[in-house]
């Protein structure tokens, strides 16, 4: 009795479950607000900002002035209603969990200003056309972390997987299955036999190859590198259980090799005289990032930008498969000491649980919403979730930043293992990729699909 309790109890008191509730209220409250229209639940979006009149006339269109940003009262209406949703949500998680909100909140508003600074930084004109946010907040948090130091009383806000655990089950909403039938066969193809044959490769070769003892980092790295990088290395990485240092270095590596490939992937791919849309294609199979994925395949053209996104689509559905499957593979084989019998609870023990959220709320936009109000409305509904999900991402980056140190970092490299890990696993994958987008749309094999399957 007192085991059936305690794991009921688990429902309202685990972080994974917590972020599956909070995750679900911010989607209910978006959902309501806009198919109601009763009321406003939208986030601080900072507008693309410059300084001066630098840019071009088109250029300076896109942009509005931070500093006319900052006299709009929407501006911190918006801010306003950020905050307050972000702090009541997660202190009340945190306060679920049995810690002291006392020592959360002044941490949380700490952690929050720095959001807003990155939010502000990556808003720029120039460097949001190079590098999103996720590096910024990166790197706001690495200078305090190996410069000044984190100081104790900024910690109890340092909650990278809740941040990322919650904003993934938001996320969830906006990944709707019926972007398979967008791109049908040929995106399965690329996102979904491509995956998991460099997810199995380079499990082989890190434990294998260069037999690398750390199991869980070696099975994160290689979601982060066949997947989407940072959001598939957090689901794998709760669902191997692996430690929070190692995960921060997966996304550090997966980052840094990101913007190299978002710079010149398609820079040789013109040079080899690829069409546009195996060129998209490969990009959107190969680049980790969904934000770099955009800007790499508008590089080559606007049927390449949308071939590109739709296969980092698809290949964004796998992230609950992989997370499952990893859970499962960890607990029966990985984690089993000899004699052990692991049973079904024990499974669903290592289980991440937020994954579920993630697919409920994919079922309920893609089979509910969709089918009930429109795609218009679901648009709506993600325009407004986005932004919370961003937030909680934003967080979470700069969580990792401050709970990241260079010495750190070099140490756990394994005299280059990691390193060497990331880059043949990705020149695979990149390899396997390649033939795959030959293979299905050439059309040396199969007619090639017509640009009406890429509309947005």
């Amino acid at each position: 009795m007192e085991t059936k309790t305690s794991n009921i109890s688990k429902l309202w008191k685990s972080e994974d479950w917590l972020a599956v509730w909070l995750g679900f209220i911010i989607i209910a409250i978006g959902a309501a607000a806009v198919l109601s229209g009763a009321f406003n639940f939208e986030a601080l979006k900072f507008s693309t900002w410059t300084v001066g009149e630098t840019l071009s006339e088109a250029a300076a269109k896109k942009a509005v002035p931070l500093g006319e940003q900052l006299l709009q009262g929407a501006f911190w209406i918006k801010l306003a209603r950020t905050f307050c949703v972000l702090a009541v949500l997660f202190a009340a998680g945190v306060k679920l969990q049995g810690e002291k909100i006392g020592k959360f909140l002044p941490a949380f508003i700490a952690l929050f200003v720095l959001a807003v600074a990155v939010r502000c930084i990556s808003a720029e004109f120039t460097l949001n056309r190079y590098l999103e946010w996720a590096f910024w907040a990166l790197i706001v948090g690495l200078l305090i972390s190996n410069t000044v130091g984190v100081p104790d009383w900024l910690k109890p806000a340092i909650r990278t997987e809740f941040y990322i655990k919650t904003g993934l089950v938001i996320m969830g909403f906006s990944v709707l299955f019926s972007n398979i039938a967008k791109f049908g066969l040929y995106g399965l193809g690329i996102a979904w036999i491509v995956t998991p044959i460099v997810i199995i490769f380079m499990w082989w070769f890190g434990t294998k190859v260069l037999k690398m003892d750390n199991k869980p980092l070696v099975i994160t790295l290689a979601s982060a590198t066949s997947v989407c990088g940072t959001s598939a290395a957090i689901a794998t990485g709760a669902a191997s259980k692996c430690k929070k240092e190692d995960l921060g270095l997966a996304i550090s590596i997966s980052i840094i090799f990101t913007i190299i490939m978002m710079v010149f992937e398609p820079m040789i791919i013109k040079a080899c005289g690829m069409n546009s849309l195996m060129g998209g294609s490969l990009i959107g199979g190969t680049v980790d990032s969904t934000g770099a994925v955009v800007l790499a395949g508008s590089a080559l053209g606007p049927e390449a930008e949308q071939a590109a996104v739709l296969v980092k689509s698809i290949q964004n559905i796998l992230i609950g498969f992989i997370a499952f499957f990893v859970a499962l593979f960890f607990a029966l084989y990985v984690d089993k000491t000899p004699g052990q019998t692991v049973g079904a609870g024990e499974i669903w023990n290592r289980f991440p649980k937020f994954i579920i959220g993630f697919f409920v709320a994919s079922l309920v936009a893609s089979f509910v919403i969709m089918p009930l109000c429109g795609g218009s409305e679901v648009g709506a509904i993600n325009k407004v979730l986005d932004q919370y999900k961003n937030w909680a991402f934003v967080l979470a980056f700069t969580s990792i930043g401050l709970d990241t140190n260079f010495k750190q970092i070099i140490s756990k490299m394994q005299g280059g293992k990691v390193l060497w890990l990331y880059v043949i696993g990705q020149l695979f994958n990149i390899a396997l990729t390649l033939f795959a987008v030959w293979f299905l749309l050439s059309g040396v094999v199969f007619k090639v699909p017509v640009l009406e399957l890429f509309t947005k």
